[in-house]
């Protein structure tokens, strides 16, 4: 991994920080639903507070299409992340121009300020060099700490870093170690558990995953797509025939490349997918016609556990089963709270994260007890699949 500057470089007191964050948090019903987002940038902002920084937080916040949508607007984050903080912020009612000046011309050393929508102006997706100015016009450094926007190359999350002295806040530099000791140099053997509905979604990631872990567990629906293209019956159970080919290639490019595949051994299947349905455990040579599989079965469960047991690094991506519902959660939450076990005894470092996989840990009560969780959807799968995410390429040190 290429070497980033962090706060430990930084000398703020006095400077105007610019500070990319993710306040792009769950609303509902006018509340936020999920503070998480806010609480992991707590650290940062505190650090730099304390050390006599003003403190200038940008953020995008859904998707209003450079226009002035009033319900998209970060002014009740704004106050939401004063709550978090437990101190005052202020609030520009906008990003770029002569609101945003004065706003922060306003501040004094150790206070916080929070822009309104950086997506209220086009230029902002489109990396707009008079956007990317009129940002590094407000700040004499900038520190971005928002790892799940930095697939993105916009202006507040990559433009920017080019104009202004540029470091990883704490949580951008915590996210980008954990990456580096999933897959960058791991302690091996590696396992990576990959799960979810579609293969078709997912080629980049087995593809680049079979080339650099041991062993590769597949589960959830997409389990279902290889076992069929091996010839065996899968009932009603989604998957994606047209895939076939591609999974028997990744299967024969992992055997030559020694990456050892384990699929399903046994699985759950229900006539219906419905919480409680009437469900039961059949080999995968037995699945009838008019079932589909919903979950693994234990002695899959069993398996995988073993390899965990040898395992020194996990990496964590997809449910194996329909984890939200019962009882077709059972081996996802089996497996986490192995992995949970294995990591809290000191034997096995794990990381996961993705979309569903942040819900599903949580499901199981373990969210905290892996190494590290990754709330970054999208930017957390890219690097995974091996591509360069243009945000944290801004931050190397060439």
């Amino acid at each position: 991994m290429p070497a980033f500057r962090t706060l430990d470089q930084l000398e703020p007191a006095g400077k105007r920080v610019l500070l990319r964050a993710d306040l792009n948090v769950p609303v509902r019903d006018g509340k936020i639903s999920d503070r998480t987002r806010l609480e992991r940038l707590v650290p940062t902002i505190r650090e730099l507070a304390d050390k006599g920084a003003k403190v200038i937080v940008c953020s995008h916040f859904e998707r209003p299409k450079g226009k002035r949508v009033p319900e998209m607007s970060l002014k009740p984050i704004a106050a939401a992340l004063g709550e978090v903080l437990g101190k005052p912020v202020a609030f520009a009612d906008d990003c770029v121009g002569p609101e945003a000046e004065a706003a922060v011309a306003a501040l004094k050393d150790g206070e916080v300020l929070v822009l309104e929508n950086t997506r209220y102006h086009a230029g902002e997706e489109k990396n707009d060099p008079a956007m990317v100015d009129g940002l590094a016009k407000l700040a004499d450094v900038f520190v971005n700490d928002a790892f799940s926007a930095a697939h993105r190359a916009h202006a507040s999350t990559e433009g920017v870093a080019h104009k202004l002295p540029a470091y990883a806040g704490r949580l951008m530099q915590a996210e980008l170690e954990a990456l580096d000791a999933a897959l960058g140099t791991p302690k091996r053997p590696v396992v990576a558990i990959v799960g979810g509905a579609k293969v078709s979604t997912k080629l980049d990631l087995l593809g680049n995953l079979s080339k650099k872990v041991d062993v590769l567990v597949i589960g959830g629906a997409m389990a279902n797509t290889f076992l069929a293209a091996q010839g065996k019956p899968v009932g009603k159970s989604l998957q994606e025939a047209e895939m076939h080919d591609t999974a028997r290639s990744i299967l024969e490019e992992a055997k030559s490349g020694g990456c050892e595949i384990v699929l399903p051994e046994d699985l759950v299947v229900a006539e219906t997918f419905a919480a409680n349905a009437p469900s039961k455990i059949v080999g995968i040579d037995d699945v009838p016609a008019d079932m589909m599989a919903l979950d693994v079965g234990p002695r899959t469960v069993a398996v995988v556990e073993s390899k965990l047991e040898n395992a020194s690094t996990l990496v964590w991506n997809g449910p194996f089963g329909a984890f939200e519902i019962t009882p077709f959660d059972k081996a996802t939450v089996e497996v986490a709270q192995a992995a949970a076990k294995l990591t809290e005894a000191g034997k096995l470092k794990s990381i996961g994260g993705g979309g569903d996989t942040v819900s599903a840990l949580r499901h199981a009560g373990v969210i905290d007890k892996l190494t590290y969780v990754s709330s970054a959807g999208g930017a957390f799968l890219e690097w995974l699949e091996g591509k360069t995410l243009p945000g944290v390429a801004a931050l190397s040190v060439h």
